[in-house]
């Protein structure tokens, strides 16, 4: 047995009853065979598997191979050349290039010149499905189905430029289609989040970008340990969700929503396990941060994770995550009853029609062009929606570009509670007090604040997408109507209460009532005795379900995935 490190657990100890304390944690490379002999002769430690971790990155989503009936010989070969260009013909080199057949999927990446070349076996021109060519910054995607290819030549491919949709860019500062859905073009410049804490668990910010200069000062990189790796970001993810989070003012680019919070950033990508995860945590509680973004997820639920931002939540750390872009059940951390877990919508008229971002349209379509995301996660754990489709942000070398996932999302609501934060008086009176009441009501207001959207699946949308002017409480709050379909959730309710072995109850549980009032006042919880299920409001079987779900968890009666120990 090798061990690699020790995680020191955080040193803030939170006076909250439910809260274990949390030993120091060894991180260790060993045989599986010797963990399990471990296990069986020291039942009383706790081990799990450190898993490398992915982030929800940006969706391309190609068509699936689908054979068409041509018999080709298994030693053919098709070379398929490229040059992609601007519209004056001008070079863009690091453009990805990804080519879908009846076989499979191939791609390759443009050069200095703006060409590349990919050669696939067993396919003909006639066979390729879909041609998407991504390109680094500045440019919108591009997406041909069933294209007309050439051989012995170059298949050109000329981008749009960013500023064709959006005049003067990035020379004029814009709001994203995200921050007016959510209303923050309707907020007072002066609120933007000033004495407010925020961290990004992602892959690094790069501090250079004009967007993101003198907006994070602080960070630590987890994976290469050095001083200033967080202010590099190879994979570009972290740049794009801090610029929503906390683009500067300055009269370029987007506006972020908390452009005046405190800023740090904890390097886990790529290359970080889930022991990385639960440092970058502790750092937050440790550091007192207000309000935590995790564009990242696991299919797999990873217990020592889950006690982090347990504690964190119990030290007053409000944890904001994506739910996870597979299209399934959602993803850890987003299924715990103690995040805040964020899927994503999009909107018609938001992107050009020569994009791959309409393959995203998840039918129906909102009266307002609003859309459920093909590729977000979705379950009775989401919480709220948010814009995540076709989202224009920062990215390194002083690029922008759009991009699709869960993780554009969750930073919408994360600049969103840093505002409620920090201009709500309620935060610095009867909730100044870091501890789990203070993200319970932060969580409250958010919801609260939502406008509900039918697109045909409550799982999809939770809430609603919140709203800023509601979430700070200049306009009274929205009332949640009945959703037609409020059946399902009563359904998962009981299902949820018979896997766990507990009988349902005819007593009528205790739940707080939707709010019709304005956000500044808190929703009082009532005892409904007499009120039959059935005329129970999503927002309360919600409430119920995540509940239960708390309550089943501490009692041991839900269970992790498959431990591979075992």
């Amino acid at each position: 047995m090798n061990v690699l490190r020790r995680l020191t657990p955080s040193s803030v100890a939170p006076f909250t009853v439910g809260v274990a304390s949390i030993p120091e944690i060894v991180v260790a490379e060993m045989e599986v065979e010797r963990a399990k002999m471990m296990r069986q002769a020291f039942p009383q430690v706790r081990m799990e598997a450190d898993r490398l971790l992915t982030y929800t990155g940006a969706v391309l989503t190609p068509e699936r191979p689908l054979a068409n009936g041509l018999l080709q010989p298994l030693g053919h070969h098709l070379t398929l050349s490229f040059f992609v260009q601007d519209p004056g013909g001008q070079p863009i080199p690091g453009a990805m290039i990804l080519i879908t057949g009846t076989l499979g999927l191939s791609q390759a990446i443009t050069g200095n010149d703006g060409r590349a070349s990919v050669t696939l076996v067993g396919e003909v021109p006639e066979s390729i499905q879909s041609v998407l060519v991504d390109p680094p910054a500045n440019y919108w995607n591009a997406k041909v189905n069933q294209p007309a290819l050439v051989t012995g030549q170059d298949n050109v491919v000329t981008l749009r430029p960013l500023s064709d949709t959006f005049p003067n860019f990035p020379q004029q500062q814009i709001f994203g289609w995200g921050q007016r859905a959510m209303s923050l073009d309707r907020v007072s410049p002066t609120l933007r989040g000033k004495g407010v804490k925020i961290a990004i668990i992602d892959s690094g910010a790069d501090t250079r970008h004009p967007l993101l200069r003198g907006r994070i000062t602080e960070g630590v990189d987890l994976v290469d340990d050095t001083a200033q790796g967080w202010s590099v970001d190879v994979v570009r993810h972290g740049s794009h969700c801090a610029g929503v989070i906390t683009g500067a003012d300055r009269g370029e680019g987007i506006f972020g929503f908390a452009s005046e919070a405190e800023v740090h950033v904890c390097k886990i990508f790529p290359g970080g396990y889930l022991s990385d995860f639960v440092d970058a945590v502790n750092y937050c509680t440790d550091n007192q941060m207000d309000v935590v973004n995790l564009s990242l997820g696991t299919p797999t639920a990873a217990g020592y994770v889950a006690d982090a931002i347990n504690t964190a939540r119990a030290a007053g750390v409000a944890c904001i995550a994506a739910a996870g872009n597979t299209g399934g059940p959602v993803n850890f951390p987003g299924t715990m009853p103690a995040v805040l877990t964020v899927a994503a919508i999009g909107k018609l008229d938001t992107y050009p029609d020569s994009s791959s971002h309409g393959d995203e349209v998840l039918e129906p379509v909102s009266p307002h062009g609003y859309f459920a995301a093909r590729f977000s996660c979705y379950g009775p754990e989401v919480d709220v929606c948010a814009p995540g489709v076709a989202i224009l942000s920062s990215v390194p070398d002083n690029g922008y570009a759009v991009w699709d996932g869960t993780s554009m999302a969750a930073p919408h609501v994360t600049g969103l509670a840093a505002l409620v934060l920090a201009h709500r008086e309620e935060f610095s009176r009867e909730f100044a007090h870091r501890d789990a009441r203070r993200v319970d009501r932060l969580f409250e207001i958010l919801k609260s604040s939502c406008t509900p959207l039918d697109l045909g699946q409550p799982y999809r949308t939770g809430a609603g997408i919140p709203d800023a002017l509601r979430a700070l409480g200049a306009v009274p709050t929205a009332t949640t109507p009945q959703p037609p379909d409020i059946r399902q959730l009563l359904e998962q309710l009981l299902a949820a209460l018979g896997a766990g072995g507990v009988a349902p109850s005819s007593t009528q549980p205790t739940v707080a009532p939707a709010s019709t009032q304005p956000a500044v006042a808190p929703a009082p919880a009532v005892t409904l005795p007499d009120t039959p299920l059935t005329q129970m409001s999503e927002a309360h079987v919600r409430t119920e379900l995540k509940r239960l779900d708390e309550e089943m968890y501490t009692a041991g009666l839900q269970g992790y995935a498959p431990d591979p120990l075992l």
